[in-house]
């Protein structure tokens, strides 16, 4: 993973504009402690920070090749590609020639290649901008679910990007200013936020599935290459199950690429034990096991935990029950609340804009202590937005109301704002016209029950406007650590499929995710299977609480 930048503007000459270059390329240090490198040529500046996990010593960036008639093309990437190896034999049988064995080098030459046609042969996260120097044109392109981050501002003829916001707001022609609507996003909508929307005047960020170019007649309107879309799932139970097991399982696997320590995020819930199953299986499989693991734990939990409607149980002895039966390597981060507290400044300044306060600096930390030895980690994110895990899935007061089932608080919420302020920002009209949107959008299957249909747009709202909150706090609280965190529950070969499995079946016996529990018999011990869904642990300690006031 890495951290990348630039800067085209047709009325400048970059070679005068390396101080503001170099101001963004270090703001992104974080992302990259492994190499800073630029390439700066007429009204083109591109910068790149490399964290190296595949190819150290040939997959250098910012990656220049020839194109057809030799001008330079020239690639800034951050990612990873799953699918390296296909691609790589397609484009060798096209008579492509490879100096490197890294994914960096396929993006480039699938460009040279396909042009503006090659993101949908990619798979993997990623967000990358190629500068084309015969064209006079840069093309970016962002992974489907949007696990990877690209922001971009226009300013004059010119156009600045990075991949967080404070790579931006390094370059003094992007001014922090954040107006009305900005604020609505942070202050009513968030932590969700609309996509693509960069809180900051005039910034913008590349919406999940997009792309976009770049030319001297200005910016053309970026568009999707990849989309949900709803069919009739074809599947009877025991076939869904299994394809469900068999996609998963390839996702995990493919993405135990790594020429660096690798490891898992282990919680004992579903997700995070399903992850670590196959993988562990899968590394002693190649020979490169024991897998390393690594759980969170907070001081004082055996003795303040008490039962909510959220938290049925303590994560800690699930955690035991996965190690002891898949002998990984394990290690129990412990944090207590003077240094939970004083990492929520890191943390805010590492994700830009407000996001989950406590939940955001225990990452940071937890990240922090696993990069020690690991660089990249496999995490179970995003299962709860695609298999409908959520409670407010369950609860037919959150499925009923005219909401954002995870934001039925409004009007409590907009209590807190000043009258000048709700004024305004009009809280409750803003998510209101959001809501609309985001419903305007869900891609409808003609003829599905009215439940049906509702869930369809639940599980729409979860996977547009809710997972990228926590994909975004992944990547940017990992990231703040130069830790590579991997998500195989975005592939999106599985998200595809699962999109259009009816709910009567993702909620089989009444269960939540059922099908994937079902899918995961025979892959994790039957009371794990059983277990209900824990939320991203939180401290108990009631110190945490006094510390804060």
């Amino acid at each position: 993973m890495c951290g990348i930048a630039g800067w085209v503007d047709f009325d400048a000459q970059m070679e005068r504009q390396e101080p503001a270059l170099l101001a963004m390329r270090e703001a992104l240090a974080c992302r990259g402690p492994d190499a800073a490198t630029s390439w700066v040529q007429g009204p083109v500046g591109l910068v790149h920070r490399r964290l190296v996990v595949v190819d150290p010593t040939a997959g250098g960036q910012p990656m220049t090749r020839p194109g057809p008639n030799g001008e330079p093309v020239v690639l800034v990437y951050n990612g990873e590609l799953y699918n390296t190896p296909d691609v790589r034999q397609d484009l060798q049988s096209r008579g492509h020639r490879f100096h490197s064995y890294s994914d960096t080098e396929v993006v480039l030459r699938s460009y040279l290649q396909w042009g503006e046609d090659c993101p949908p042969r990619l798979e993997g996260i990623f967000a990358f901008a190629v500068w084309d120097q015969a064209r006079q044109r840069l093309f970016a392109a962002r992974d489907r679910l949007g696990v990877k981050p690209l922001f971009y501002a226009l300013r004059g003829r010119g156009l600045v990007f990075a991949s967080e916001l404070k790579g931006l707001l390094a370059n003094p022609v992007v001014q922090p200013d954040v107006d009305a609507e900005g604020l609505a996003e942070v202050l009513a909508l968030g932590p969700a936020r609309t996509p693509g929307h960069g809180i900051f005047r005039g910034v913008e960020e590349l919406r999940s599935g997009y792309q976009m170019t770049f030319d001297r007649s200005g910016l053309h309107t970026p568009r999707a290459y990849w989309r949900l879309e709803s069919h009739e799932h074809p599947d009877g139970l025991g076939r869904t199950a299994e394809t469900v097991r068999d996609l998963l399982s390839g996702a995990i696997q493919r993405q135990l690429v790594s020429d660096v320590p690798l490891s898992t995020l282990l919680s004992g819930g579903l997700d995070s034990s399903a992850v670590t199953a196959v993988a562990a299986r899968e590394m002693a499989r190649q020979g490169r096991g024991p897998l390393r693991t690594y759980s969170l734990e907070f001081a004082g939990t055996s003795r303040d935990f008490a039962p909510t409607r959220y938290y049925a149980d303590p994560d800690a002895p699930w955690v035991e029950r996965m190690v002891q039966e898949l002998g990984t390597d394990h290690r129990t981060i412990l944090l207590d609340t003077p240094e939970q507290a004083s990492a929520l400044e890191h943390a805010v300044r590492a994700r830009d804009v407000p996001g989950l306060a406590d939940v955001d600096s225990s990452l940071l930390l937890f990240c922090r202590e696993v990069r020690r030895e690991s660089t990249v980690a496999l995490s179970g994110e995003a299962a709860d937005e695609v298999f409908g895990g959520y409670p407010w899935c369950h609860w037919q007061e959150s499925v009923a109301a005219q909401t954002f089932p995870w934001a039925t608080n409004t009007a409590w919420r907009a209590r807190i704002l000043s009258p000048e302020a709700r004024a305004v920002l009009a809280p409750e009209r803003y998510i209101a016209e959001r809501y609309a949107q985001a419903l305007s959008e869900v891609p409808r299957l003609s003829g599905e029950a009215p439940e049906e249909a509702r869930m369809r747009e639940i599980l729409y709202l979860n996977i547009t406007r809710f997972l990228p909150t926590l994909l975004d706090r992944k990547d940017r609280m990992s990231m703040a650590v130069s830790l590579e965190v991997r998500v195989p529950f975005c592939d999106h070969h599985l998200v595809e499929y699962v999109w259009n499995i009816p709910w009567h079946m993702k909620a089989w016996q009444g269960e939540s995710k059922g099908i994937l529990r079902l899918a995961l018999e025979g892959v994790l011990p039957p009371d794990v299977l059983r277990r209900k869904k824990v939320p991203y642990p939180r401290t108990f300690n009631p110190t945490y609480l006094a510390t804060m006031r």
